[in-house]
């Protein structure tokens, strides 16, 4: 990952309903989750929802699916992982053994 999409990513985070809105989402797995039920259960009026929903998919860390009229939102665990193994990957100077365990995603995406 290069340091433009991490800083892209990490912006795409830093906010407290996308916060929220991606961590629900990794929770729900591959299959995602409906955008009105992302709502109903943060509690985010769905023009605010759209808007965030909007950002996290423009950084690269959620996917879009359309079911008929309804549009599924879910976690992309491929950005996640890259993500997380550019934050790490320097950890403890390049000796890992010393590092507490890697955090990495084992969901298989679909």
């Amino acid at each position: 990952m290069k340091i433009n999409a991490a800083v892209l990513a990490l912006s795409g985070l830093a906010q407290e309903h996308r916060l929220e809105i991606f961590r629900l989402l990794v929770q729900k797995g591959p299959e995602g989750i409906p955008a009105g039920k992302i709502g109903e259960k943060l509690k985010i009026p769905h023009s605010t929802l759209s808007f965030h929903l909007g950002q996290l998919k423009h950084a690269g860390l959620i996917d879009c699916r359309r079911e008929s009229r309804t549009l599924f939102y879910s976690a992309n665990y491929s950005s996640m992982n890259e993500l997380m193994s550019y934050l790490t990957e320097n950890c403890c100077e390049g000796n890992t053994e010393n590092c507490e365990a890697s955090v990495a995603c084992t969901v298989e995406e679909k």
